[in-house]
């Protein structure tokens, strides 16, 4: 079952061609920078951020830049349909998180192969999706991996979605999500003993890139109060009353990148900044597509 899945085929293909049209639906703009790190001929661990199930279209529509590549996802998300749908299709990895033994067992089998066969691995390490407008705490499973076989780590950085995306309120507007592959981290020579430190500077170098990029996309953004009238500069209004950060230990201070980020989870908890851009309408299949958020 995992050496057919590792396999990947048109199933694969025909997943990222349908998500690429989904994304064009509802209006989501996906820009790719560092394609030259995902398009290189080896066997690595992505470890990505996880914001929503949209991360799903997002991965799909750059699968075509990472030629071999599965993805290792909980269970859970088979039943996020149709996004649940495509991954079953594209032949990602299940693994049942309550079944601890049985998902480690998967995961080794996994580990063996895609060293041999030169296949790209693709983790969620913060495990559950959280659009909150910061990264949360890895854990450790993918940086195990990498060190077991001395592969390197990719790190692959989403923007915020959150000028967009509202998933309480079950708010989906069209947007822009600059996706950026970092130069691969080396883990030769390292021990199951650096694994804390691997995973800090990993996550470090997400976090800024996740400021920067997210601070762009603000910078970009123009909010819509209901009835299609642009709001009064209300991003920028939010970024110089906002002092919210998302830093970490161990990472620089942004001041600018970090106020826009703010800014931006500022949008995504007052409902009124949302409203629909004119023609842009919350069809049918639209609706269908927030229930799995």
């Amino acid at each position: 079952m995992v050496h057919s899945q590792l396999a990947g085929g048109s199933s694969s293909v025909w997943a990222s061609t349908w998500c690429h049209r989904v994304s064009t639906l509802i209006g989501l703009r996906w820009e790719l920078r560092g394609k030259e790190h995902l398009a290189k001929d080896q066997a690595c661990i992505i470890v990505a951020n996880h914001q929503s199930s949209l991360d799903v279209l997002g991965m799909f529509n750059i699968w075509h830049v990472m030629n071999k590549c599965t993805v290792v996802a909980k269970r859970e998300l088979f039943y996020a349909w149709p996004f649940g749908l495509a991954a079953w299709l594209a032949g990602l990895i299940f693994i049942d998180r309550v079944r601890g033994e049985k998902a480690r067992e998967t995961l080794n089998d996994v580990n063996r192969r895609i060293k041999k066969q030169r296949i790209k691995l693709w983790v969620f390490p913060e495990g559950t999706r959280r659009n909150t407008g910061a990264l949360h705490p890895f854990k450790k499973g993918a940086f195990h991996m990498a060190i077991d076989q001395q592969i390197p780590i990719l790190p692959v950085v989403f923007s915020s979605y959150c000028t967009f995306l509202n998933d309480k309120k079950k708010i989906l507007n069209s947007g822009r999500i600059v996706i950026t592959t970092l130069p691969p981290v080396s883990t030769e020579g390292l021990t199951k003993d650096d694994i804390d430190v691997l995973m800090d500077r990993v996550r470090s170098q997400m976090i800024e890139t996740f400021r920067v990029t997210s601070a762009e996309a603000l910078q970009r953004y123009k909010p819509i109060k209901r009835g299609g009238i642009p709001a009064a500069s209300s991003a920028s209004t939010s970024s110089s009353s906002t002092t919210t950060t998302v830093a970490s230990p161990g990472t620089a201070a942004t001041p600018v990148a970090d106020a826009a980020v703010a800014a931006a989870a500022a949008v995504a908890s007052n409902s009124s900044a949302y409203g629909q851009p004119p023609g842009y309408g919350a069809g049918a299949a639209k609706a269908s597509l927030l229930k799995t958020l």
